[in-house]
């Protein structure tokens, strides 16, 4: 039965998604103990899966606010639509100065400016000042758009190998499929820390790593926060640099989400990385791609919903007046899940065949993929509530609070894929693997 209000398939995706990866980490599995396992997962766990953060509640109340007050589509004075992301006080000020408006600027103000500008000329102001956003523009407008010719030529995935390495023993026995390989989850906001989630369920041992300068969105932190450990590094730092290139010393993953080179500017490059540890496996996450003019261009789910068609047809299908998205974050769940697969289908090609690896994803070439899959005609069916998924939530106890979360969607044969230790804070844990670290932090029973 259909589950979330679209006009793509945004249900059958999700399941596409969820499955790869759990196909993935049960073929890790054999390769560890000779052991075949099935794996099941149904459409409607999936769906709302990509829904996780809009279920999350901390002591019964939603932790903070979802999205910032600048933050949302306004009307430009050509007609048209333009998504500003403004959740980061960053962006929020490249947008108020693109539009020639003081920092203190509140939205009233922002819409009239953006009333008296046309789109695009909107869209590329943000941009140069260092913002995200994006004019909404129709299907046929995206496909003939430079990026999304740029985005046909790219796999879905993209899996390089970029050196020469030994292949590394997985040959022992597990209770979970990639316990005792350790990943650096270097990500904010969605795609990234949801791969990063995806392997701590499978037994990583998950290292997340911020910076007290770099600001995080609450409820994404707490959502994708399970089974990580979560510390601090300032990589402007030489001290800051030199902890993280030993953390990759000792990483088997590790997973980007900024911009393409925007890491290997203080010399976390994939080929840098590799160079650090031989047979490692680096994941990187862009908005847009690693191709293209847009290639270097900041994005969220959100915006590049606007961009590539999606919130057009939206509104177009639905017959209504205003940008219409998709029912969930879909492009950045994808993502991460399909990061995840990724990662652990790259590890069974180092462990056959050695070698360094990088692997690319974007939210766009996500969303081209959901795309392809065919229209949906679901727009009338109501979004479920909280009350209509209490089957599929779980409680954890944790440093902010009483959690309630989704369960890890599907299941794979004899493998507990609860969390292991609940969502810690920004800065709560050394900058130290579980297995290396004196400082484990306090201990929370896992369900309460």
């Amino acid at each position: 039965m259909p589950v979330l209000p679209s006009v793509f398939h945004v249900d059958a995706f999700a399941l596409e998604c969820v499955m790869r990866a759990h196909e993935a980490a049960a073929a890790f599995m054999r390769e560890r103990d000779g052991i075949a396992r099935a794996v099941a997962v149904n459409e409607r766990e999936a769906a709302i899966a990509f829904r996780s953060e809009a279920y999350l509640r901390v002591d019964g109340a939603f932790p903070g606010e979802a999205w910032a007050p600048l933050s949302g589509d306004f009307r430009t004075g050509d007609g048209r639509w333009i998504r500003l992301h403004c959740n980061f006080a960053h962006h929020a000020l490249a947008a108020l100065a693109a539009l020639g408006l003081p920092p203190d600027a509140d939205r009233n103000a922002l819409t009239a400016a953006v009333a008296r500008c046309d789109a695009f000329a909107i869209e590329e102001a943000v941009i140069a000042h260092g913002g995200a956003a994006a004019a909404m523009r129709s299907l046929e407008e995206w496909t003939a758009h430079p990026q999304a010719r740029a985005l046909a030529d790219l796999p879905l995935v993209a899996i390089e190998r970029i050196g020469d390495a030994s292949p590394a023993a997985r040959h022992c026995a597990a209770e979970r499929p990639l316990d005792g390989v350790r990943v650096l989850d270097l990500t904010r906001v969605i795609a990234g820390p949801v791969a990063g989630r995806v392997l701590a369920a499978y037994g990583a041992d998950v290292l997340r790593i911020g910076a007290a300068h770099l600001p995080t969105i609450l409820p994404a932190v707490i959502d994708t926060g399970f089974g990580k450990r979560f510390a601090e590094l300032d990589l402007r730092t030489d001290a800051g640099r030199a902890s993280l290139r030993a953390l990759i010393a000792r990483a088997d993953i590790v997973l980007q989400a900024y911009r393409p080179h925007a890491l290997a500017r203080y010399g976390f490059g994939a080929d840098e990385i590799a160079a650090i540890k031989p047979g490692i496996v680096c994941v990187s996450i862009s908005a847009y791609g690693h191709a293209g003019p847009w290639r270097e261009r900041r994005g969220f789910d959100s915006v590049v919903q606007m961009a590539n068609g999606i919130a057009h047809e939206g509104m177009r299908r639905s017959g209504g007046d205003r940008p219409r998205p998709l029912p969930a974050q879909a492009q950045d769940h994808g993502t991460g899940w399909l990061a995840a697969a990724a990662a652990v289908e790259t590890l069974l090609l180092q462990a056959h065949g050695g070698g360094s690896w990088h692997v690319q994803l974007s939210l766009a070439r996500t969303g081209e993929h959901l795309k392809a899959m065919g229209e949906a005609d679901t727009l009338r069916l109501p979004m479920p509530a909280l009350d209509d998924v209490r089957d599929l939530l779980d409680e954890t106890a944790s440093p902010f609070g009483r959690v309630t979360h989704l369960r890890v969607p599907g299941r794979i044969e004899g493998v507990d894929l609860c969390p292991r230790t609940p969502p810690h804070p920004q800065g709560y844990d050394a900058a130290a693997f579980s297995t290396d670290s004196s400082s484990p932090g306090k201990r929370f029973s896992k369900h309460v």
